[in-house]
């Protein structure tokens, strides 16, 4: 029950902020509609969810953005985090992002578009892919103890929902090339095209927690460039794992 509460909570947060319809929820969640409509009720009853009748749609309670504020004191690092996020849009024109590791997965949490008019819009704020996918989970995924490595590569395949670049095989050369690197490079590997790079940023106890990164047009990720921002992204990185080590 908690896990399909979790579930429906998740497709509702990443529809912000227009919110999902009863049908969508079902679809994303693989959970039969009158369940998923049973769940967001209970949900919409106790504040978690709010319901726009007129249009159909569920979004965020009030009582998650409580929740929110008071976990944001452990939790949050946005502030620490901005002018970093802010320093490489304007450094590079590219968007630049910050993404948190929760579980198998990335969320984005802050997007801040560079100069360049040409954008990707893969990533946005709410968004979450599973480690390995995207130039943030490629960073996270590749400095993780390599037994913990290990067991996510065996126990998931990816390569049915973003392609075969996904397989356990190529996600190996992918940590393998990152750790070589210290940076991932994700050649538009999720959307042909949309290129991504990212370097992980470490918690106090030294493990992989969140993730900078930056995305943008195949174009704009030549190979003479890659190395100037692969520096940037790691500059910044390093500089963001201080302050938290230190907070």
């Amino acid at each position: 029950m908690v896990g399909r509460l979790a579930s429906v909570l998740r497709v509702v947060s990443t529809s912000m902020p227009d919110g999902i319809t009863t049908t969508e929820a079902a679809r994303q969640t693989k959970l039969a509609r009158p369940t998923v409509h049973r769940l967001l009720a209970a949900l919409a009853a106790e504040g978690f969810c709010d319901h726009d009748r007129k249009a159909g749609r569920w979004m965020l309670g009030p009582e998650l953005y409580l929740m929110g504020a008071v976990a944001a004191e452990r939790y949050d690092i946005g502030e620490l985090a901005h002018e970093h996020v802010r320093a490489l849009a304007e450094a590079t024109g590219e968007s630049a992002f910050l993404s948190a590791r929760r579980g198998d997965e990335t969320v984005c949490l802050l997007r801040q578009d560079g100069a360049f008019p040409i954008r990707s819009f893969v990533l946005y704020e709410g968004r979450r892919f599973p480690l390995g996918v995207a130039s943030a989970g490629i960073a996270i995924l590749a400095f993780l103890p390599e037994p913990a490595v290990e067991r996510y590569l065996k126990s998931n395949d990816f390569s049915g929902s973003y392609g075969a670049a996904h397989n356990a095989e190529n996600l190996r050369a992918k940590v393998a090339e990152t750790r070589q690197l210290g940076y991932s490079v994700n050649p538009g590997l999720v959307v042909e095209g949309s290129w991504g790079m990212g370097a992980a940023v470490f918690d106090a106890s030294g493990q992989p927690a969140w993730a900078l990164s930056l995305t943008g047009i195949e174009s704009r990720f030549a190979p003479e460039r890659r190395p100037e921002l692969g520096r940037l992204l790691l500059h910044h990185a390093h500089q963001l794992s201080q302050k938290l080590r230190g907070r």
